[in-house]
């Protein structure tokens, strides 16, 4: 069997684009219901979920407020765990004062003693009183705590260990000369945050490597100074 087209081209031509029309607003009319219901999720997530998950929340922080105000003395345990936790920090800021025999001990010649030490670890001070020999000797004890140098563990810091040493006063009596040392210590080498090493000039011989440091802590001779 043989069909013919007796429809011209151009109407053919309109058949087809009237196709491709009715496709194309089936695809935009799906596009804008997918759309729309994109849309409607999204509201319902934004008014209704998240609004009930903050009454939940608000509801736990009412309920958990509750609990603590019924807690006895409140007010009370909190100061005192605030202070607790704040040991710690008091205690890295707590001066190693035991460090202080053991500097003095390498620093003090031989032939020097030490009846008193007075610390100020607030102001940063030292005052060091004894005996010795002859005042060439309270001159390089002097001197050396002039010149010693410090430096912490990690290196992060270094210096000279003492500044502004004077001898405030001196004198004599029959078992020998009396000194007063007054200096500034740097605060670093007594921290407890690195351990700390002193380099001690090459100016006196000193008693740790003649005698037990012990042995420079002597008390102080009775008599009047000259």
């Amino acid at each position: 069997m043989i069909q013919f087209n007796l429809l011209p081209d151009v109407k053919l031509e309109f058949i087809k684009a009237r196709r491709t029309q009715r496709r194309v607003l089936t695809a935009a009319v799906a596009t804008a219901a997918v759309s729309i219901g994109i849309l409607v999720l999204l509201f319902t997530a934004v008014n209704v979920l998240q609004k009930k998950h903050l009454r939940d929340l608000n509801g736990d922080i009412q309920s958990y407020s509750n609990q603590l105000s019924e807690v006895k003395d409140l007010g009370k345990i909190l100061t005192v765990q605030n202070q607790l936790g704040s040991l710690t920090g008091l205690h890295d800021q707590k001066p190693v004062t035991s460090r202080l025999y053991s500097f003095i001990g390498n620093l003090t010649p031989a032939t020097a003693t030490i009846s008193r030490i007075e610390a100020d670890f607030d102001a940063h001070t030292l005052v060091i009183s004894g005996s010795a020999d002859s005042l060439s000797t309270v001159n390089k004890f002097a001197d050396t705590l002039k010149f010693t140098t410090y430096k912490t563990a990690d290196e992060a810091s270094e210096g000279n260990a003492f500044s502004n040493v004077v001898l405030s006063s001196f004198s004599s009596n029959d078992q020998g000369f009396m000194y007063q040392l007054n200096l500034n210590f740097e605060p670093a080498i007594f921290s407890s945050a690195s351990d700390v090493t002193l380099t001690v000039p090459n100016i006196v011989s000193t008693r740790s490597e003649t005698e037990k440091p012990n042995e420079i802590f002597q008390e102080s001779p009775s008599g009047n100074g000259n």
